[in-house]
């Protein structure tokens, strides 16, 4: 079913709408060697508002707080109109301890930097960004909730946490009558699939709407690359591009060039673009609300935006799901089995809605 931007989508369990694409930033600003300047930045902006696009995905430390910074002045005068999210844990002042991480004292200090920044006195949704292996789960919950009680955050959220704990921490919000999570936003693409195995499931059990970041898995998806970029002599990792950093966390490899190959393929037979078919695959999964989109081009937006008029047929898709399909591990695969169904319910014919 074609979509666009204004075919809102409900948010997890939340009754907030938002566009099915949301607009991320990390691209405004220049300050981490790659980007979008000032100009460019806001042609990208306006033209995904004037598509009727209203969500949009920011962070504390993004282009070291160009991003927020850029997005305060372009929402100025529509704030009401847009879903702004953010986050926070990520270190703001390099030596100060407790400038990052998910502890209270700096979730208070990182939203009042970001209201800031932002120009705004509230934040449509937090996510806490990466889950720091030391912060009590109730410190986290207690201090989102008092902030969600003061007005100055809407909507909480979470990302790049274990599925185990973001599940005891829905269950210790609901049972204290504390503010629950609506959203979790994890990578998820035809490269990276392994949130199929717990978060993806647990989402859809918890009333979380996914939002998947890097759906184009850095670019590789969109075909940009060759197996030229995989020598050593052209990836250096010091000379601050889009290229290296994908080396340097492991995005650009044989297995995800030839996986990269097949969305090509699939996209020419569409008469799409590789870009347009990696981000429409991400958007048929059912739990996925709103993939993100970091587009840093007028142009790239375009062309992101395409996506979401794209279907495939039976054919195109089992080649795109057997080219990245993964193994889910146990206990999956085991409960997967017939002979499980068996045991647990011998000939009885029992009807699995979910």
């Amino acid at each position: 079913m074609s979509l666009t931007l204004d075919t809102y989508r409900l948010l997890g369990r939340s009754g907030l709408r938002v566009s099915p694409l949301a607009l991320g930033t990390a691209t405004f600003g220049t300050d981490w060697g790659w980007g979008a300047e000032k100009d460019e930045a806001r042609r990208v902006f306006d033209l995904y508002v004037e598509r009727g696009g209203n969500f949009i995905d920011t962070a504390n430390t993004y282009t070291d707080g160009s991003s927020e910074r850029l997005l305060g002045e372009f929402t100025r005068d529509r704030r009401e109109s847009l879903v702004l999210a953010t986050k926070y844990t990520t270190l703001r002042r390099p030596g100060d301890p407790n400038s990052g991480g998910g502890h209270r004292k700096s979730l208070f200090a990182s939203v009042e930097a970001s209201l800031r920044q932002l120009g705004t006195d509230y934040i449509d949704l937090l996510y806490l960004h990466v889950w720091d292996f030391t912060t009590p789960v109730e410190e986290i919950l207690r201090g989102m909730d008092d902030l969600v009680r003061q007005g100055k955050v809407l909507y909480l959220a979470i990302c790049n946490a274990p599925a185990w704990q973001v599940s005891r921490m829905q269950a210790i919000a609901d049972l204290r009558g504390w503010s629950p999570l609506v959203a979790l936003q994890i990578e998820y693409n035809l490269i990276e699939r392994t949130g199929e195995r717990d978060l993806i499931p647990m989402a859809r059990e918890m009333g979380l709407g996914v939002i998947p970041y890097s759906p184009l898995a850095g670019g590789v998806l969109t075909g940009k690359y060759s197996r030229d970029d995989l020598t050593a002599e052209n990836g250096a990792s010091d000379d601050g591009t889009r290229r290296n950093f994908n080396r340097a966390v492991g995005t650009l490899t044989e297995r995800n060039l030839a996986l990269a190959d097949v969305v090509k393929e699939v996209a020419t037979e569409l008469g799409r673009t590789p870009a347009q078919a990696g981000l429409a695959w991400t958007l048929r999964n059912p739990s996925v609300t709103a993939p993100i989109i970091g587009a840093r081009t007028r142009t790239q937006l375009k062309d992101n935006l395409g996506a979401l008029t794209v279907e495939f047929t039976d054919s195109q898709l089992a080649r795109l799901d057997e080219a990245s399909a993964i193994a889910l591990g146990f206990p999956h695969d085991m409960l997967a089995g017939d002979h499980i169904r068996k045991v647990t319910a011998g000939d009885l014919k029992i009807e699995t809605r979910r």
